[in-house]
């Protein structure tokens, strides 16, 4: 169903955490001490990314994670807030700290990133029950994998049950990806790093991985390909979306910015290949600026950006 006749375009259940990023002239290689840039904090996590994003684009957003009793989990509902979000379902956890993720941004714009979960590794399934009039009130649920397995599992079954429709970024990409989620996700979002290990197609192209992962169960596949767009595998056969030239400050968050905006276009009614033109050049918007939810585009920045 379209989200006209839902309260929510998309609920996102995943991630919160407290980026600190710090900028560098180069690398540090195994041993070694380079001096950074003054540390930056600012909203991040997969989850909160793709809520952010999906509510400044004006999709109709709530966020379910769980976030500690302290700053960092203070500057997360802030910053979501500020997006548009609804925090209502978001539990706040006096027992955990709020999850954190330490990025370093090179010189070309790309990150290496480690994150500590805290609260994230606490959202439970027992928090998806509870919140399944929420799930039920949603067109599109949007998941990811820096939770607990069993919750992701559980909020992909809740979604079913409620005819809600799931999109699927596998992020971080496991060994091997269940079956039932596989089969929930319409569409399952990759890059080519999680396509290439998820397919288990090493040598294979952005559409053999594609081929494969729907050969293994999932409804639609959409391949992120960076700075070259999205190639996408559906019932109607494979699509290339061709990418945005932007100037590269920061990467990071950029797939979630794409992930976000399209599942606010899949729960408008859009179709997969012109929900994933628009994601495209919401991904693209994000990577001229520094940080994740910072970077996020408006309805009105995207008008600034060229066309493909």
């Amino acid at each position: 169903m379209s989200g006209a006749g839902r309260g929510y375009d998309v609920l996102v259940v995943g991630s919160a955490n407290a980026d600190l990023t710090v900028r560098v002239d180069r690398r540090p290689g195994a041993g070694e001490t380079v001096l950074g840039t003054d540390l930056v904090e600012s909203a991040g996590g997969k989850g909160a990314n793709q809520a952010a994003a999906a509510a400044r684009i004006g999709g109709r957003t709530a966020l379910l994670a769980r976030v500690g009793k302290d700053a960092y989990g203070d500057l997360l509902l802030a910053a979501q807030r500020a997006a548009g979000t609804d925090v209502s379902p978001v539990v706040v956890d006096a027992a955990a700290r709020t999850g954190t993720a330490m990025i370093i941004v090179g010189p070309d714009g790309d990150n290496s990133i480690v994150v500590s979960p805290g609260a994230n590794a606490a959202l439970t399934p027992q928090d998806v029950a509870a919140a399944r009039q929420t799930v039920a009130a949603a067109t599109v649920l949007s998941l990811q994998l820096e939770i607990p397995i069993e919750t992701v599992r559980a909020a992909a079954a809740t979604a079913e049950e409620c005819g809600t429709r799931v999109v699927l970024n596998p992020s971080p990409v496991p060994e091997r990806l269940a079956p039932e989620l596989l089969a929930a996700a319409d569409p399952l979002v990759v890059n080519e790093h999680e396509a290439r290990r998820l397919s288990g197609a090493a040598d294979g192209t952005p559409r053999d991985w594609a081929h494969a992962l729907r050969e293994l169960g999932a409804r639609s596949v959409v391949v992120t390909l960076g700075g070259d767009g999205a190639l996408l595998l559906d019932g109607d056969g494979v699509h290339e979306v061709p990418g945005v030239t932007v100037d590269v400050v920061d990467t990071t968050g950029a797939g979630d910015a794409f992930t976000g905006a399209l599942a606010t276009r899949l729960a408008r009614g859009d179709g997969l290949p012109d929900a994933a033109r628009f994601a495209v050049r919401v991904g693209a918007a994000a990577v001229t600026k520094p940080g994740a939810q910072p970077s996020y585009p408006t309805l009105a920045d995207l008008d600034a950006l060229p066309h493909s």
